[in-house]
């Protein structure tokens, strides 16, 4: 992903507080290769969990890591539906709106 595709806030607080984006880089590093889940199924999980809190900017930036690392739109979406009986379908609903953001974009 180049430069120019980072969220405007992200890009920000990363110049701000170049340190502490470093050491959140390495953490993502070492959670990523602590057993044997790959990386497209280590971003649906992730992408999963930024829906049942409802994190817009992470559903989009895990979906959108998620296809890059071989996972399907549909698997995407069935990622969030999954959580239905979880989170609620408002919370699926809103889910699935992020997700499709990154996939009307491919």
């Amino acid at each position: 992903m180049s430069r120019m595709d980072l969220p405007g806030q992200y890009v920000n607080v990363r110049k701000k507080y170049p340190q502490l984006m470093e050491a959140l880089d390495g953490l993502g590093d070492v959670v990523s290769h602590q057993g044997p889940i790959d990386e497209k199924n280590s971003h649906l999980i992730r992408m999963a969990a930024a829906a049942a809190i409802r994190s817009e900017g992470a559903v989009h930036s895990h979906a959108r890591r998620a296809l890059q690392s071989g996972a399907t739109p549909e698997e995407v979406n069935q990622a969030i539906i999954l959580l239905t009986s979880t989170i609620g379908f408002p919370n699926v609903s809103a889910a699935l709106t992020w997700a499709d953001d990154i996939l009307q974009d491919r």
